[in-house]
């Protein structure tokens, strides 16, 4: 039976094929709405279905992931049939409701995973993974629930069993068996747990998902559960927006980008994963899908800085600590890597998963990450920036600074080698010019912290490094042509990764090469307020195109204010704020036909849009 439906506003008719599942798939990246505990994120769509989610952590195996392909694995509650459909998140809160609308009367799902943060400690080990709790507005409707998860990316199909009065479980050969409790029966149909259940004003009907055995099997308790554990979240990530200190003009889509954040944090180590999902493409059917659930520290570093700046500074007291330790483990050969996993460890293999079809056919989906093998030298710069920063607000220990001195030893001898850049080209490395001066930055903030607290150092060292960096730039990184800036010493091409030079106070706004780099950008990678990264030539070692950054479109918001073009600033800010989603998410890119491209949430987007907010904010009084 086919289903017709407006993606961008939710309008529409909308029916089921008799278990629950839509035929039509893959559901537009920008339909969906994201719930996480801080150890995992799960995708929503407008229409009520879990079609990505990952199980322990952000980088585990998936559980659900249509997303990626149709047998995959999926979640769906929702009525059988409805003319429109909303969603939005609970005001200042990581609970996600979906509501459906027809003549026959109003459903409401919401949806929320439980941090374990959230809960006094007697309730802690007992949680379950997401919670699903249905209601009826008004009239009644007919309920459909269709639960089938398909373990290690949709390769496992676990044993279901239905459970008398709790729900049903499902048991894989190795491992934990999810476990669902419902409070209504379950039928068990092959390797999915389906209800259809009638329900009438007021009536409730929950789900909760276990990863493990529940401590409490009861379905009698299962509404009280769900709403006690709905009413905890939701006040827990209230009280947790309260600390902000941001109180400018655009506070709630400031406060939307911090909640996204915060949900891209691993609060059993401080991590910061640099989007909750793998594979999603850059360009529909293209090659450029690649895994970001795992920590960059860049990414991290501007991250915590986001926040810090908003008044949240725990986050970067649990990154620093993070930070700490992975500078205690460097190889003193290999140095830092670029990186990381959510717990520390170097990211595994990229590998492809060549059973799956892929988001609209876009192959290969891939797990891990090879850019951890890559050279990122800027990634010094942005953590030294960061600590900088931090530094100002409260000094770090000697045990810290020790460390720092350690990393910088080895960016001694590696500043001038050639990289793969911030954007991780595999092509073949060059001597970047923002990684440059990244380097400089590194260097000149640690200068800054040694002289500031009069912390021991090899200053004489460190001068030289940064003024070395500093030429470097300006001879080898400045396109005679323009008298501009370009993006490294063998190529005259542009890369708006340069925006960032006033941003990171190694060029002034209106200095004359960046005024002319500025110009340059506008000309060749500015359409309208979008900005691309660079010009997709192969140069980069991949085929296929690629749509407008997201962040780099909010940097050039902030670079267009810094150089007091300030009502050009704002309407590039407001122009770009317009290609949310309908919950305020952003994913990396924004495609040429105006949708949402690459993995989402995407926290470079958020932090951007962070920073060119509080920029502006300041310079509009």
């Amino acid at each position: 039976m086919q289903q017709a439906r407006d993606v961008q506003d939710g309008n529409g008719s909308g029916t089921e094929d008799g278990e629950g599942r839509r035929p039509v798939h893959p559901c537009p990246v920008e339909d969906h709405g994201v719930v996480g505990d801080l150890r995992t994120v799960m995708l929503v769509t407008r229409e009520g279905e879990v079609d990505f989610g990952c199980v322990p952590d952000f980088d585990g195996p998936a559980v659900f992931a249509r997303l990626l392909d149709d047998d995959a694995g999926s979640f769906a509650v929702r009525p059988t049939a409805w003319d429109t459909t909303h969603q939005y998140y609970l005001p200042s809160s990581a609970v996600l409701a979906t509501r459906f609308s027809s003549a026959r009367g109003c459903l409401e799902v919401l949806d929320l995973m439980v941090p374990v943060e959230a809960l006094p400690e007697g309730e802690k080990p007992g949680r379950p993974l997401l919670v699903r709790l249905v209601r009826v507005l008004d009239g009644e409707q007919d309920v459909v629930v269709d639960c089938r998860p398909r373990p290690d990316w949709g390769r496992v199909e676990p044993v279901t069993t239905a459970v008398d009065g709790v729900g049903a479980r499902f048991d894989v050969p190795d491992g934990a068996p999810l476990v669902l409790r419902s409070s209504v029966p379950l039928e068990v149909d092959g390797a999915a747990a389906t209800a259809r259940v009638h329900l009438r004003r007021g009536e409730q009907l929950a789900l909760l998902l276990h990863l493990g055995e529940p401590e409490d099997d009861n379905a009698a308790s299962a509404v009280a559960d769900a709403q006690r554990l709905l009413d905890r979240t939701h006040e827990w990530w209230r009280a947790w927006v309260r600390r902000s200190t941001y109180t400018g003009r655009w506070r709630e889509v400031v406060h939307r980008s911090a909640i996204t954040l915060k949900l891209l944090t691993y609060a059993p180590t401080g991590a910061v994963v640099a989007a909750g999902t793998t594979s999603l493409p850059e360009e529909p059917g293209g090659e450029r899908n690649w895994d970001y659930r795992y920590a960059w520290l860049r990414d991290a570093a501007w991250t915590t800085f986001a926040l810090m700046t908003l008044g949240f500074t725990d986050e970067t007291d649990a990154f620093l600590g993070w930070l700490e330790e992975r500078m205690t483990e460097a190889d003193r050969d290999e140095g830092l890597l670029p990186v990381y996993t959510v717990r520390g460890e170097r990211p595994p293999e990229e590998v492809t998963l060549d059973h799956l079809a892929g988001f609209a056919g876009s192959r290969p989906v891939r797990t891990g990450n090879a850019a951890a093998a890559q050279r990122q030298l800027d990634s010094y710069g942005e953590l030294l920036d960061s600590i900088y920063l931090y530094n100002k607000v409260r000094p770090i220990s000697w045990d810290m600074w020790s460390r720092v001195v350690e990393a910088l030893e080895w960016l001694v001898e590696h500043g001038a080698d050639a990289d793969a850049g911030l954007w991780e080209s595999r092509g073949e490395p060059r001597r970047n010019t923002y990684s440059q001066v990244m380097v400089w930055v590194a260097f000149e903030r640690a200068l800054r912290i040694s002289r500031q607290r009069g912390l021991p150092a090899p200053r004489g060292r460190w001068e030289a490094c940064a003024d070395a960096a500093y030429r470097r730039v300006q001879e080898e990184g400045l396109d005679e042509r323009t008298g501009g800036y370009r993006v490294s010493a063998d190529s005259d091409t542009l890369d708006a990764s340069l925006l960032m030079l006033p941003l990171v106070k190694f060029a002034g706004p209106t200095d004359p090469r960046y005024a002319a780099t500025l110009a340059a950008l506008e000309e060749q990678l500015v359409v309208d307020c979008l900005v691309r990264r660079y010009p997709t030539d192969g140069a980069d070692g991949l085929d296929g195109d690629e749509g407008f950054f997201v962040a780099c479109s909010f940097w050039y918001a902030e670079a267009l204010a810094r150089a007091g073009r300030v009502d050009e600033a704002e309407e590039a800010f407001e122009k770009t704020l317009r290609f949310s989603n309908h919950l305020g998410l952003f994913a990396e890119e924004v495609s040429a036909t105006g949708h949402q491209a690459g993995n989402v949430p995407q926290a470079l987007s958020h932090l951007a849009l962070i920073s060119a907010a509080v920029h502006l904010d300041r310079v509009l009084g």
